[in-house]
Formats: structure tokens, C-alpha cells, sequence
């Protein structure tokens, strides 16, 4: 499974969110896409992300969490994706 984690420089939530990511991925079997948000060709995404980054979006394009990121809110949504 392929995570998207849309993001920025110099971003503190980001950088937490990074870390929860690397704990989780530990115990489930997914890779991570970084986007960063401000980077050219990522206009439609920033429009959409913008003020809610960073942004964990499943492959299937569901966002699973945002903003202050949870690890076990994210934890319970991963396991949901990986048990079903």
C-alpha cells in the first residue's frame, strides 16, 4: 500500500506527522510518497491542501489524517485499511 503525505519546508506539524509516519511504519507494510505542496506541478493538490497540511491520503485518495496528526487515530485508520 502507498500512503501520500502532502507537506512543506520549515513546517513543525509536518515534521511531527513524519515522525508518527516512521513509528507506523513499522508495523504496517506501506510506502510513503512526500509531496511537497510548494514544489511546481503540485497546483491542484495546494489549492485543495493548503491550509490543512500536512495531509495522509490513502492510494485509494482518502484522507485518512490531517492537520495535528493523530498516531493513534492514524494507527486505527491503517489497521482498518490493512484487516480489510
Amino acid at each position: 500500500m502507498k500512503l501520500t503525505f502532502y507537506t512543506k519546508e520549515n513546517c513543525s506539524l509536518c515534521n511531527e506527522a513524519l515522525t508518527v509516519l516512521n513509528m507506523l511504519k513499522q508495523e504496517y507494510p506501506f510506502t510513503l510518497d512526500e509531496v511537497d505542496l510548494y514544489q511546481p506541478g503540485n497546483e491542484k493538490e495546494l489549492e485543495e491542501y493548503h491550509i490543512r497540511i500536512p495531509v495522509i491520503e490513502s492510494e485509494n485518495g482518502v484522507v485518512l489524517e490531517e492537520g495535528n496528526v493523530s498516531y493513534f487515530i492514524l494507527k486505527q485508520k491503517l489497521n482498518d485499511l490493512f484487516t480489510t
